[in-house]
């Protein structure tokens, strides 16, 4: 969802300086990089490995950084380059379609109904209530498994090389739409696909998944 469907990286980033500088830790542009796609409890169990901070618990700073996010997804939000363009592509395909989003189910949940997507899903599903988040493949192993269908019957859209992995572990097709700034990077290419928006995503693509 995050840098997918919605633009809120920016939000995740702005929140989480805000909330890790006043902790004594100033994260740059690569330390972001390192941690996007992962579970926000994960991001801050991280931080406070590499920089153990006082009187703050885990927990609390894992909810600052969510109100932060929140606030600016009411006032900010809004949905990626060909969002309602893809949902509506695929639905003409007849595909059972679901959102695995790191984010906690609150924040999936917000985004879902402040731009009126969440008649699209037949699943919406959390890392929150797996043991492990992405990289791991466990959130879309069992996406897939509340869609019935198997792992390698689906199509994974992600934005995050951290995503790219879970997916490409679950044994899944991949089409990967990195931010611009990094879309260069050649750690992407391992997906079947990469784009530079939802937009490019044809019947081309659909039709060459269907012959592999």
């Amino acid at each position: 969802m995050d840098g997918l469907l919605i633009d809120s990286e920016p939000f995740w980033r702005e929140s989480e300086t805000a909330v890790f500088s006043e902790l004594g830790l100033n994260l740059t542009e690569s330390d972001f990089e390192s941690v996007m796609g992962l579970r926000i409890d994960e991001v801050v169990k991280h931080w406070y490995q590499q920089k153990p901070w006082p009187l703050k618990s885990l927990k609390e700073v894992e909810q600052l950084v969510l109100s932060g996010v929140e606030k600016l997804i009411c006032e900010k939000g809004h949905l990626m380059e060909g969002v309602i363009e893809i949902l509506e592509y695929l639905q003409t395909k007849n595909l059972k379609l679901a959102i695995a989003s790191s984010s906690p189910l609150k924040i999936i949940d917000l985004v879902a109904t402040k731009f009126d997507i969440k008649k699209y899903f037949k699943i919406i599903h959390s890392a929150q209530f797996e043991e492990y988040g992405k990289p791991h493949p466990c959130i879309y192993l069992n996406t897939a498994k509340q869609l019935s269908v198997t792992p390698t019957e689906c199509l994974v859209f992600e934005d995050s090389f951290n995503g790219l992995i879970s997916a490409k572990a679950a044994r899944m097709k991949t089409t990967v739409v990195p931010a611009f700034n990094t879309w260069h990077q050649t750690k992407f290419d391992i997906a079947d696909f990469k784009l530079h928006s939802l937009l490019e995503f044809n019947d081309g693509y659909f039709n060459y998944l269907n012959e592999i």
